[in-house]
C-alpha cells in the first residue's frame, strides 16, 4: 500500500507537470507570432485543454485502452467506469503504480498536446470555427484510436519485435506532426511569407516569452518522460530525468552551433527549438539510453532542427514556430533511434520502428487530410485578407491582447 502510494504521488506530480506544458505550448506559439494575434491563439490553446480532457473522458480514455480487442480498433464504453472492489471502494489492485483516476488524468493531459502542434503550425490564419471541429476529432477519436496501436495494446505492440515508443515521440509528436504538416499544405502561407518567391522573415512579437515558454516545456518534460515510467521506481525515473535533460541541452548546444555556422548569427529562435528537438527525439527511448547515446540523439536532432527548418522553406511551407521540424521530424529521428542507440538496438527492432512511424504516418495523414479538406471545401478553413491582415483578435475575438499599449507592426 505504501509502494503504491508513493508511486501514484509520483504520477499525480508528473501529471501537473504534463499540464503545466501548456502554458508553455501557449508562451512559445504567442513569442513567435504577431501581436495582433494573441488572443487568438491563447483561446485556441484554452480550448484545447478543456475541451481535449472532456472528449477524453467521454471516449477517448475508453478508445485508447478498450482492454481485449482486435489491434486496430476496440471501444470499452462511453464515459469512465472505475473499477470497484466488492465492498464498493475504488479497486486499487487495477494497477501496482497508480489508481484508474490518476491513469485516466496523466493519459488525458497527453491526448490534448497533438493539438497543440497543430494550432502552433496554422497560427495567423486559420478560421477558429474549423480549427476547433479539427480539434474535436483528431483529440476525441483519431489520437486515442491511433493511440491503442502501440500503448492500448495493440498490433504494434503485438509485432514478433514489439515497436517501441516510450513516451510518445511517434504517438503524440509524430501525430501532432503529421496534421500540421497537412494542414499547412492546404492553408497556404500568411500573407508577406514569401514576395516573388523570396522568403521573408516575420518576427515574433515576444521572444522573451518564447524562451519562457521553451523552460516551461522542459520542465514539463520531466513530468512527461518521468510520468511514463508508470511508477516511482528509483533507477528508471531517475534515468529517465537525466537522458531527457542531456538531450535537450545537446539539441539546443548543437542547433546554435550549426544555425550560426550556416547563417552567420547567433540565433535565439534555433536554441529554443534544438532544446525542444532535443526533448522530442530522446521522448521515445528516454529509459533505454545511456546518458552517452542521449547526448548523440539530442545532438543529432539539433542538428536535424536547423536543416528541417530550411527545407520546409524551401518548400513554401509556412510554419511560423517551427512545429513541424520539432515535433515531426525530430519525432520521426528519435522513434528510430531506438533500434540505432541504447538497451534495444537491433536490426528488428530498428525494422519494427519504421513500421510504426509508416503506420502513423498512414492514419495521420488520410485522417488529417480527410477532415481539413472537407472543411476548406464546405466551410473553408483562411480567414479573408482583410481579416488576416488586421489580425484575428479583433475580427474573431473583439478583443486586444494589450489594449493599452501598441508595438508598431506592418
Amino acid at each position: 500500500m505504501e509502494l503504491l502510494t508513493t508511486n501514484n504521488v509520483w504520477m499525480m506530480i508528473c501529471t501537473a507537470l504534463v499540464f503545466f506544458m501548456h502554458l508553455g505550448f501557449a508562451f512559445l506559439e504567442i513569442g513567435l507570432t504577431r501581436q495582433k494575434n494573441t488572443i487568438n491563439i491563447l483561446f485556441k490553446n484554452i480550448f484545447i485543454i478543456t475541451v481535449g480532457l472532456l472528449l477524453y473522458c467521454l471516449v477517448g480514455f475508453n478508445l485508447m485502452y478498450p482492454g481485449e480487442f482486435n489491434g486496430v480498433l476496440g471501444f470499452a464504453g462511453f464515459g469512465l467506469d472505475a473499477p470497484i472492489t466488492a465492498e464498493g471502494a475504488l479497486d486499487l489492485a487495477y494497477n501496482e503504480g497508480y489508481t484508474y483516476w490518476t491513469d485516466f488524468l496523466f493519459q488525458g493531459m497527453f491526448a490534448a498536446t497533438a493539438a497543440t502542434i497543430v494550432s502552433g503550425a496554422v497560427a495567423e490564419r486559420m478560421k477558429i470555427g474549423p480549427f476547433m471541429v479539427f480539434t474535436i476529432l483528431y483529440v476525441g477519436f483519431i489520437y486515442p484510436i491511433a493511440g491503442s496501436w502501440k500503448w492500448g495494446g495493440g498490433f504494434l505492440d503485438s509485432l514478433e519485435t514489439p515497436f517501441y515508443d516510450f513516451a510518445g515521440s511517434t504517438l503524440v509528436h509524430s501525430v501532432g506532426g503529421w496534421a500540421a504538416v497537412v494542414a499547412v499544405c492546404l492553408l497556404g502561407s500568411r500573407i508577406g511569407k514569401f514576395k516573388d518567391g523570396q522568403l521573408q522573415a516575420i518576427p515574433g512579437h515576444n521572444i522573451p516569452l518564447a524562451t519562457a515558454g521553451v523552460l516551461i516545456l522542459w520542465l514539463g518534460w520531466f513530468g512527461f518522460n518521468g510520468g511514463s515510467v508508470l511508477s516511482a521506481d528509483p533507477s528508471l525515473t531517475s534515468l529517465t530525468l537525466v537522458t531527457t535533460c542531456l538531450a535537450a541541452a545537446a539539441g539546443g548546444v548543437v542547433a546554435a552551433l550549426t544555425s550560426t555556422i550556416l547563417h552567420k548569427n547567433l540565433d535565439l529562435t534555433m536554441f529554443l527549438n534544438g532544446i525542444l528537438g532535443g526533448l522530442v527525439g530522446i521522448t521515445a527511448g528516454a529509459d533505454q539510453m545511456s546518458p552517452t547515446d542521449a547526448v548523440i540523439i539530442g545532438a543529432v536532432a539539433g542538428a536535424i532542427i536547423v536543416f528541417a527548418v530550411s527545407l520546409i522553406d524551401k518548400l513554401k511551407l509556412d510554419d511560423p514556430v517551427g512545429a513541424i521540424a520539432v515535433h515531426l521530424v525530430c519525432g520521426i529521428w528519435g522513434t528510430l533511434a531506438v533500434g540505432i542507440f541504447g538497451n534495444l538496438a537491433s536490426g528488428a527492432q530498428f525494422v519494427s520502428q519504421l513500421i510504426g512511424v509508416a503506420s502513423y504516418a498512414a492514419i495521420c495523414i488520410v485522417s488529417s487530410f480527410l477532415i481539413i479538406f472537407i472543411m476548406k471545401k464546405t466551410v473553408g478553413i483562411r480567414v479573408s485578407e482583410k481579416e488576416e491582415l488586421e489580425g484575428l483578435d479583433a475580427h474573431e475575438h473583439g478583443m486586444d491582447a494589450y489594449p493599452d499599449f501598441r508595438l508598431n507592426e506592418h
